[in-house]
Formats: structure tokens, sequence, C-alpha cells
């Protein structure tokens, strides 16, 4: 099992990723370098699940780098739609990463089936590679559904427009600190913590 501890490559160009997986890292005296910050380039992901994605993410990170790599790979997943955007939630944003776009084609696509289930969850594998090692991964779930129109600006990605259960605002309506809790970030995480212990 790769350690967790000093300097740490968190194996993501996507800003708001790095903020929560360095958030998450903190508490652990653990130093979250972000993967844009070496210049390290972002392999393509040619995997179909979001835990295959995660390690080949951390494998590369943590050759490229020669220090233990954390990925994480995320996404939404609605249940009328078959599970997309799912691996390619990302994709759906296009090339400028414009997630309004993306949250639009996902209303688009709702309506077009007619779908009265809007039940949704947000997926993430975590994965931990040491240089020369296979990576360990672990994966959390929040399960929720889909608004429209999306609501508030914070948070990032599909976050306005996904209502956690249980939950009166979206991810979008809430501060980092309300809403790191409830990710599937963090779900995938304290499996992480649970093995490393």
């Amino acid at each position: 099992m790769p350690r967790l501890s000093g300097r740490l490559v968190v194996a993501s160009h996507n800003a708001g990723k790095v903020r929560e997986i360095a958030a998450l890292l903190a508490p652990l005296g653990v130093e979250a370098i972000s993967a844009a910050s070496l210049g390290l380039p972002e392999p393509e992901e040619t995997e179909t699940t979001f835990a295959g994605n995660a390690a080949l993410k951390a494998r590369a990170a943590a050759e490229a780098s020669g220090l233990p790599a954390l990925s994480d790979d995320s996404g939404l997943e609605v249940f009328a739609l078959g599970g997309d955007p799912g691996v390619y939630s990302a994709r759906w944003a296009g090339p400028h990463k414009d997630f309004q776009l993306a949250m639009e084609r996902v209303w688009r696509e709702l309506q077009a089936k007619g779908a009265r289930d809007l039940s949704a969850r947000f997926v993430c594998a975590l994965a931990l590679a040491e240089p020369g090692q296979a990576p360990e991964v672990f994966e959390g779930e929040a399960r929720g559904g889909i608004v429209w129109p999306p609501r508030g600006e914070k948070g990032f990605g599909y976050d306005p427009m996904f209502l956690a259960d249980g939950q009166t605002r979206t991810f979008g309506e809430m501060t980092h600190d309300e809403k790191l809790p409830l990710t599937h970030r963090a779900r995938a995480f304290e499996k992480l913590l649970a093995a490393l212990r």
C-alpha cells in the first residue's frame, strides 16, 4: 500500500478537484502539489470506467514526478440517461470545459426522453500510486437528483444541477466547507483512509 505522507502529487489539472483533494489531505499533514504546477501532461483517459481512468492518471503522475500520486476520476451518472454522462462528464463540457453547456445537454436529453426519474449520483474513484507500483483504487458516491434550472455559483462542474439526498440546496449553492463532507470524493477518501489504517 502506498504511503500517505510528505509531498504527494494530485494528478489533476482541474483546480476545483485539486482544492477538494488538498482539503481532504490537509489534516494528515500531506502537502498536495498539483500535476499542473509541475507541468505534467494530462494523460488521455482511455479507460471505460472511473477506476480505470483514475489508476491510469495516478500511475502516469507517479512515474513522471517520482512522487506518490493521488488521482481522481469522477463524474455524474444520470439514471434515466443510462448512466450518462458518466466517464464522459468532462467531455460533455467540450474543449473549453463549459459546464453550462454540459448541464444544458443533460437537461435536453432528459426532456427528449420524457424522463420523470431525475435521480442521479456523483461517482468518484481515487487511485493512490507510488512509482513502480500498481495503484490502489477506492470508490465513493453521492446520491441525489437533477434540478433545473441550475442553482448556485459555487462549486464546479455539474454542482449547480445536483441536489444531494436529504438536502435543500444544490452543491452549487453550498460553500466548499458545507459541500465537501457530502461528496462522492469524501466517501472515497474515507475508504482510502480506512485502508491506510
